[in-house]
């Protein structure tokens, strides 16, 4: 009786979040990807951005995710890539792979955003960079700058040119759900994207449940 009992509370929930991930409409909100995209933590729904720190829309749209990434579900991380789409790109990718290493996101990214878009400075140089970096106060500058000088920076830079071309992300920002789905924004409305991503993560847990052991 009580193992029936769980399966009907299962089946129940199942069928619940089923009617919440429709209210993301395909075509509308989202877009299927042809190629789906790997996700890097077996277990997890990874909500994946594609990023420019010269992109005025990833300027906006940064802090809106960032905060909203917050409220994410345990079974749910965060990706960020930085695009090469030149190879004088791979400065400021070093730049995020030396973030992403060294898990200063939530505290750094501000503040480079703010150094790249709106002061001008050249963070793609290694030595501006690296002079910059020293001044900050906000963060864990050393911490950071171990990470940008590590070779593993430079590796996961080069990693983020070959998806950059494997996957051809052409605009930025793209922000894609559970490797697969990628999330329509309406112009600069970026917290109704929020929504979005949140019925997305939904119907990918929906689809993971539903598949047979």
């Amino acid at each position: 009786m009580k193992q029936r009992m769980k399966q009907t509370i299962a089946a129940l929930s199942l069928s619940l979040l089923s009617l919440s991930a429709q209210a993301a409409t395909e075509g509308v909100d989202y877009t299927v990807l042809s190629r789906p995209i790997p996700q890097q933590q077996a277990g997890k729904i990874e909500v994946l951005e594609f990023f420019g720190y010269f992109c005025v829309h990833c300027y906006h749209l940064d802090p809106v995710l960032l905060q909203h990434s917050k409220t994410f579900p345990k079974d749910v991380s965060l990706r960020t890539e930085h695009v090469v789409w030149m190879p004088e790109m791979l400065g400021l990718a070093k730049v995020a792979a030396a973030v992403n290493l060294s898990g200063l996101k939530y505290q750094a990214n501000p503040v480079i955003f703010k150094a790249v878009y709106e002061q001008k400075i050249n963070l793609a140089d290694a030595n501006v960079f690296r002079t910059w970096v020293s001044k900050q106060t906000s963060f864990d500058s050393k911490k950071l700058l171990q990470a940008y000088n590590s070779p593993a920076a430079a590796s996961a830079a080069a990693k983020m040119q070959q998806l950059t071309e494997t996957y051809r992300i052409e605009n930025t920002p793209t922000v894609i759900v559970g490797s697969k789905y990628k999330v329509n924004f309406n112009g600069s409305d970026w917290k109704s994207g929020m929504k979005t991503i949140d019925e997305l993560i939904i119907k990918v847990r929906c689809e993971q449940s539903s598949k047979p052991l």
